[in-house]
């Protein structure tokens, strides 16, 4: 059996090096799908931006807004500790201490004889800072303040100017802004509805582009692709319109050469059927047997000529199950002459495909393999997205290095050109168009039988 193709073999890419930069590192987990890419490129400078003007608002305006109700605060017991100071008695001190907590959402007391605490008060960076900056500005008397013991409520004490102690319970909040986090919160839900609103864009752009791709990888694989309208940006149409023309192009190519074909198949078939008629009725002898060699060989190698150039073009794709067309390959094969071939196949294998051509493409694998070994086999499975379908045989295979040249049209790697094997040199050049017309190909590897192993991969 000789198999080849004439492409490069794949050539496995090196291993990214130790080390790898940032780049390498960044592609490694950048996603592949161009919607995903465009999303990203769309979220993360508004995820950097809202983040970082968030931020920036934040630690500014929380600033601002604690010094101003910190402020308000302050002044309001300034002007407490003031009338207190102008009240000559402790009774109608500790009245107006009462009166004030009313008035002003505060508990304040004055507690005559009382002096501050000697500990000095706990604090935190969110308002004790600006409180202790607020009282050392606006009160030259003695001062204390406590901004956690209490949870909730700092305590404030200012000693007045006959010893006594105004103290103040202040709630917490009115040093702060409570509702800070709310800016967060909508700038969030505006994200996510921007974010939505990109997300429905994005699909609107990239769904052209997706249909251009399957029609693309269809037309690829030999499906019959039906012209949809181009949509999307100018350049997606551009490309849509460029491809609509390009696969017509294609098909009138393909039936202009169908057409030259059947025409050179008629006139050269009447010559050869004329010197068929004129060789039976000139009797049997030497002379007469070398040319009806001749002429059976002018014929076999017209008929596979016209097979390799015409294709199968005009089959349309249809399921076809695999298990089913590998017997009837293989019953064929046993129908013509004693051979030994054993079909394997995994259940359910049922694929979209063009039946008649893969048969002829997996038929011209198995006559290679049964003219070159005594024992053949053919199986097939599927591997994820892939058909794969192995012939191999016994025979005595070929050198790596001359691989290449089998599937080259009318290149044979048997010494000398032995008719008697019969063909020109088309079949596998044939079966490799075929497999390569469904998107696919077919590779070499050595057979565990000791020959050459064809492997057919058909995207499905």
């Amino acid at each position: 059996m000789t198999l080849a193709t004439d492409r490069p073999a794949a050539v496995k890419p090196p291993a990214a090096p130790r080390g790898a930069g940032p780049g390498e590192l960044l592609r490694r987990f950048l996603p592949r799908r161009l919607f995903a890419r465009s999303l990203l490129i769309v979220v993360v400078p508004m995820v950097l931006l809202q983040g970082v003007v968030t931020y920036l608002f934040l630690a500014d305006h929380e600033a601002r807004t604690t010094a101003n109700l910190t402020r308000g605060v302050v002044n309001q017991m300034t002007l407490i500790v003031q009338l207190t100071q102008a009240e000559p008695g402790t009774a109608k001190r500790q009245d107006l201490a009462a009166r004030a907590s009313g008035a002003y959402d505060m508990s304040v007391a004055y507690l005559p004889g009382e002096t501050l605490p000697a500990e000095p008060g706990t604090t935190d960076t969110q308002v004790g800072e600006q409180i202790g900056k607020e009282l050392d500005a606006r009160f030259a008397e003695p001062h204390w303040y406590d901004a956690k013991r209490f949870g909730e409520f700092v305590d404030l004490r200012v000693v007045v100017d006959d010893g006594g102690v105004l103290r103040f319970l202040i709630e917490r909040k009115r040093f702060i802004n409570i509702n800070m986090h709310l800016f967060p919160i909508w700038s969030g839900v505006f994200s996510l509805i921007l974010l939505g609103v990109a997300i429905l864009f994005l699909r609107n752009q990239i769904r052209p582009i997706q249909r251009l791709a399957m029609a693309a990888e269809a037309f690829g694989r030999g499906r019959d692709v039906p012209d949809f309208k181009p949509a999307g940006a100018t350049e997606v149409r551009r490309a849509a319109i460029a491809f609509i023309a390009m696969k017509q192009r294609i098909a009138r190519q393909m039936a202009q050469r169908t057409e030259m074909l059947a025409g050179v198949s008629h006139d050269l078939r009447t010559p050869l059927t004329r010197m068929k008629l004129e060789l039976a009725m000139m009797g049997d002898d030497p002379a007469t047997a070398d040319l009806r060699s001749d002429v059976a060989e002018m014929e076999r190698m017209l008929n596979e000529y016209l097979a390799f150039a015409r294709g199968e073009g005009g089959e349309q794709s249809g399921p076809a199950d695999i298990a089913e067309l590998l017997r009837e390959i293989a019953d064929e094969a046993r129908r013509q002459k004693d051979v030994r071939i054993d079909v394997t196949s995994d259940g359910g294998l049922v694929v979209p495909l063009k039946r008649n051509a893969l048969k002829r493409c997996v038929v011209n694998l198995v006559e290679n393999a049964l003219k070159y070994g005594t024992r053949t086999e053919v199986s097939a499975r599927r591997e994820g997205e892939y058909l794969v379908i192995e012939v191999d045989d016994d025979g005595p295979g070929i050198p790596p290095e001359r691989r290449q040249e089998a599937f080259r049209p009318f290149r044979r790697l048997d010494e000398g050109r032995n008719l008697e094997a019969g063909g020109v040199g088309l079949g596998l050049a044939i079966a490799r168009d075929i497999a390569r017309g469904h998107g696919g190909d077919i590779r070499l590897a050595d057979s565990p039988l000791g020959g050459l192993k064809a492997v057919v991969r058909i995207p499905v």
